[in-house]
């Protein structure tokens, strides 16, 4: 993790939230702005990626949006509570971000280019917080899946990090992890999947720095 201790207190996991054994709802088949299925299968040499970026509203639209995404969801991750409800994460009581899932063909969209989208999407320097929104399930995350995408999330950061020292605003506080340390992707109830495409007017409270991420070349290229 970059930079300085977060702003909040996170859950202790023996405090979290009980959960359930399944879904409550049904987690909807299609993303209605790419017609592509939410939970897959995705076309082969597809690449998942979950990042943290505030409210997953605005967050969403902005990943969807990227050319050589496959599919976008909404959802729940980083916590302790199985299955969790929107309520229950607002609570603050499961420990979870609200997460975009980034389906995508690398061979279009490199995990580079994405990254530095997420960096320069969001504040990543606010700890348990985005603008007004304030709570754990706001902070900045990367959950990935392959080493390249976090060989990309640490080189884009750093460089990120000196923009941002030279714009003089503060550390990093993003989470960065490998997704099977940070527990399963829990799908999003489906009024909030795509929300911004069927509530064209709906409450987006993504904002970024202002500060560009440097481009050119990484380690890990594709």
């Amino acid at each position: 993790m970059f930079g300085s201790l977060l702003k909040t207190r996170m859950v202790a996991p023996e405090r979290a939230l009980p959960g359930r054994d399944d879904y409550a709802f049904a987690v909807p088949e299609r993303h209605t702005v790419l017609r592509t299925s939410l939970q897959g299968p995705w076309p082969p040499g597809t690449a998942v990626l979950s990042v943290g970026m505030g409210c997953f509203w605005g967050a969403e639209r902005a990943m969807w949006r990227l050319p050589g995404v496959v599919t976008t969801a909404v959802g729940y991750q980083g916590g302790y509570t199985p299955f969790p409800l929107y309520e229950e994460v607002c609570s603050g009581l499961t420990g979870h971000t609200e997460a975009v899932l980034v389906a995508y063909n690398p061979r279009v969209l490199s995990h580079g280019d994405l990254l530095r989208a997420f960096w320069a999407g969001h504040d990543p320097t606010q700890g348990y917080r985005q603008g007004n929104d304030r709570g754990t399930q706001y902070r900045s995350a990367v959950y990935t899946t392959v080493p390249e995408q976090a060989a990309a999330a640490e080189a884009t950061g750093e460089r990120y990090q000196a923009e941002l020292w030279k714009a003089g605003l503060g550390d990093i506080t993003t989470e960065i992890r490998p997704a099977s340390t940070a527990g399963p992707f829990y799908y999003a109830e489906g009024y909030h999947q795509q929300y911004l495409d069927k509530n064209p007017r709906g409450y987006c409270g993504l904002g970024g720095t202002g500060v560009a991420c440097p481009v050119g070349p990484l380690t890990d290229q594709r």
